[in-house]
């Protein structure tokens, strides 16, 4: 019988140098895509999923993430006293169950296989997810977000299930690329895999698109695993090792990932979740149209 997932780890611990100087004093997870955090849109997909538990491995400087999600008993009071109802239920409504939450230091900049890795004693003996706090994904063809497409897949299949996006072929070079077997139709066998290949090297144009769910057996290989490109301890050397004794599958994510480590992505995620809302929608393509980017 496969054991449900119930733990998230979300490696945080990165100084977001791409957006200096916002994210001097800001961690970048903190940053707003329209008016939520980038880090409370990822926790909202691994809930969406079923996750129960939230382990965040941090770094230095980064306290205002455990903040936001702990009480706040002077800002709950004050919109409880001027009757900001909608408010107060919107926070209330992000606030996870005491006891849910769970942080950690990644004490060196080691790479995402070391950050992983230092989730190992929360996480115990039992199959998690990770999701990386740069992408935020939003669901298309009806279907749930990243995560929850994941875990359906891990309810059919069980083993190791990573989330899967096509790139152009030319892109391949800058990702995780993975080789595939059996398919599925939206789940595929996973053969193979590769980080950062060479220009026209790549197994195929299927990227690995920031949503694992791993078997714990991963971090036995973390801790011995040798540092890999950029002198870090990859994530993905890990998985290679661990798909020599277990199955991996893969999920094509229907829907939208929004790289929000990068200026464009994040510019692109926060039109395309204004333009979602009813509230904002009407206003931003008025404003859209004003500087020429929309018709009529």
């Amino acid at each position: 019988m496969k054991k449900p997932i119930r733990k998230a780890v979300l490696p945080v611990a990165g100084l977001g140098t791409r957006f200096l100087p916002a994210t001097k004093a800001v961690p970048k997870e903190m940053m707003t895509v329209v008016d939520r955090p980038i880090l409370q849109y990822i926790v909202d997909e691994a809930r969406e999923a079923g996750v129960e538990h939230f382990i965040f491995v941090t770094g230095r400087n980064k306290g205002v993430i455990e903040d936001h999600f702990d009480s706040s008993y002077e800002l709950e009071d004050t919109l409880k006293r001027r009757g900001k109802d909608g408010a107060y239920a919107a926070l209330m409504a992000d606030l996870p169950p005491a006891g849910a939450t769970s942080f950690t230091r990644q004490q060196a900049p080691l790479g995402l296989g070391h950050a992983v890795w230092c989730a190992r004693d929360i996480v115990g003996d039992e199959p998690f997810a990770v999701l990386l706090p740069d992408m935020v994904t939003k669901p298309g063809g009806g279907g749930g977000r990243c995560l929850a497409q994941c875990v359906e897949a891990y309810n059919e299949f069980g083993g190791n299930i990573l989330a899967l996006e096509e790139v152009p072929p030319e892109e391949t070079h800058q990702y995780g690329v993975v080789a595939i077997g059996a398919d599925h139709g939206r789940a595929c066998e996973i053969t193979g895999m590769v980080e950062k290949p060479k220009a026209g090297k790549a197994p195929s144009n299927l990227i690995i698109s920031g949503r694992y769910i791993l078997q714990p057996e991963i971090f036995q290989i973390l801790e011995l695993v040798d540092k890999g490109a950029g002198g870090e301890v990859q994530l993905t050397d890990g998985m290679i090792q661990l798909a020599r004794k277990q199955k991996f599958h893969g999920v094509r994510f229907e829907g939208t990932t929004y790289d929000c480590g990068s200026k464009l992505g994040f510019l692109a995620a926060n039109i395309a979740f204004a333009l979602s809302r009813q509230d904002l929608a009407a206003g931003l393509k008025e404003e859209l149209r004003k500087l020429g980017f929309v018709a009529g």
